[in-house]
């Protein structure tokens, strides 16, 4: 079975609102950023690319790019300043920038400095990210904070990235914490929880290691890795009002990996 490819076809859901895309110069953060600007956002990438690539990138579907490195917390300051200086709000913050080096492993194997590089990218920077949008949302009365967890937040393997897996238990449990918090105020924060996502991430690491794409491979129900476009259509969803009841969740999009105990032949 394959995916079906993203037909073009729109809603304007989100027509008029502001949405900041961390790591939005690929992967999902790209397919995230294109899906909400055809959906009518005005869509802002901070990533750490160059800034003729970003620029490009963002001009492609008329949004702005600002070169951010999430884990600084200025950095972080300086993008939603941007956002809100350009486009008037903030109503989406879609919080996607993280790694998965090499030598993040076991637990044995993994030395502190990988582990705290991990935890920064991966988890600190969601810190700052909701940090200082949060202020902007309040003042708004309104917004959608859709940060990425990942299914290893809530499964173990025995293929471990342990501090990538500690990294997104991490996001997990601080957004379903902040959902809580500000429900009341009008801001909704969700985590996204993919399953394995056919990105340049994943593509590297199976590239060097047939063996590890085959025993996650055999896992998923529906008998292959997600695309991009696929997470960009849940994202679209979580940011846009047909979500609305929805809140402190970790929204699950895994193939059916989280569900299974065997799966089809």
């Amino acid at each position: 079975m394959t995916a079906q490819p993203y037909n073009g076809l729109v809603t304007n859901r989100l027509q008029g609102r502001t949405a900041v895309v961390t790591g939005g110069a690929s992967g999902i953060g790209l397919a995230t950023a294109r899906r909400l600007a055809h959906e009518g956002a005005h869509v802002v990438i901070g990533d750490i690319c160059p800034d003729a690539v970003g620029q490009g990138l963002a001009e492609q579907f008329g949004g702005s790019f600002i070169r951010a490195d999430v884990t600084s917390e200025d950095d972080v300051r300086a993008m939603y300043a941007f956002a809100r200086t350009t486009y008037g709000s903030i109503d989406i913050a879609f919080n996607n920038a993280g790694i998965s080096p090499d030598d993040d492993s076991s637990i044995l194997d993994t030395g502190i400095e990988a582990w705290r590089r991990v935890q920064e990218v991966n988890l600190t920077s969601v810190y700052y990210c909701c940090k200082h949008v949060l202020p902007y949302m309040q003042a708004q009365g309104r917004g959608s904070i859709i940060n990425t967890a990942s299914f290893v937040a809530v499964l173990g393997a025995a293929t471990s990235q342990i501090s990538y897996s500690a990294s997104k238990g991490g996001v997990l449990s601080m957004s379903r914490e902040l959902g809580v918090q500000f429900a009341r105020q009008g801001i909704r924060v969700n985590a996204l929880c993919p399953g394995p996502v056919n990105t340049p991430l994943l593509q590297e690491l199976f590239a060097s290691d047939a063996e590890q794409a085959r025993r996650r491979l055999v896992h998923v129900p529906l008998g292959r890795f997600a695309e991009p476009d696929e997470m960009a259509a849940a994202v679209a969803f979580l940011a846009s009002d047909d979500s609305s009841f929805i809140t402190a969740s970790q929204f699950m999009v895994d193939g059916g990996i989280a569900g299974a105990y065997v799966t089809p032949l």
